[in-house]
């Protein structure tokens, strides 16, 4: 899969997300061309399906695919669903925003700290970043120093690739001294 880059909105309902994300874990889904229910053959095979009706699962497939985030391949009697590059980017971004970090059985007594010099060209890059790495629960030390006691490397290079950013725009360090860190351990509740 090819990286992602921004993706500024997000999609507006839930069917949406469950059949972007569909296709991209299952990386598309074969259908036999002799089925004119492509709708209903993916309700079938979304996890919520109970959720949905058929019809609205139907509407919504070929609205994704009139707006270019579906295509359709034909391989011989089978047609084989798939994401195109810009529904690829809409699922990366709805992946993005579930990331969560994990905390341990018992902390390792190291910090992650996280630096990010952003260009003021990226601005909205760069406030974003922000608003993720609260959801994430990076605590702020200084305006783009961030720091969280749990190993996060994958999330960051999640991150990074998904921003198209450079190891000089965003830079984890792991330290075991940070100076006074009584309040950030109540925070993780490590106390």
């Amino acid at each position: 899969m090819k990286k992602y880059k921004y993706y500024f909105r997000k999609p507006r309902s839930e069917i949406t997300k469950d059949i972007l994300t569909l296709l991209l874990i299952s990386g598309g889904i074969a259908l036999a061309a002799t089925s004119p229910y492509f709708g209903i053959a993916i309700w079938k095979s979304l996890k919520n399906r109970n959720k949905y009706p058929k019809t609205k699962v139907s509407s919504k497939f070929c609205e994704l695919r009139k707006r270019g985030f579906i295509m359709l391949e034909k391989d011989g009697h089978d047609i084989k669903l798939t994401l195109t590059p810009k529904g690829e980017k809409m699922a990366g971004y709805m992946q993005i925003n579930r990331m969560k970090i994990q905390p341990p059985k018992k902390w390792d007594s190291l910090w992650r700290v996280l630096t990010f010099d952003i260009s003021n060209l990226k601005t909205a890059q760069r406030n974003t970043i922000r608003k993720l790495l609260k959801e994430l629960g990076f605590q702020c030390l200084q305006k783009s120093v961030w720091v969280h006691a749990f190993n996060c490397k994958a999330e960051i290079e999640i991150i990074k690739d998904f921003f198209e950013l450079k190891e000089n725009e965003v830079r984890l360090i792991v330290a075991k001294d940070i100076g006074d860190n009584r309040e950030l351990k109540r925070k993780f509740s490590l106390l």
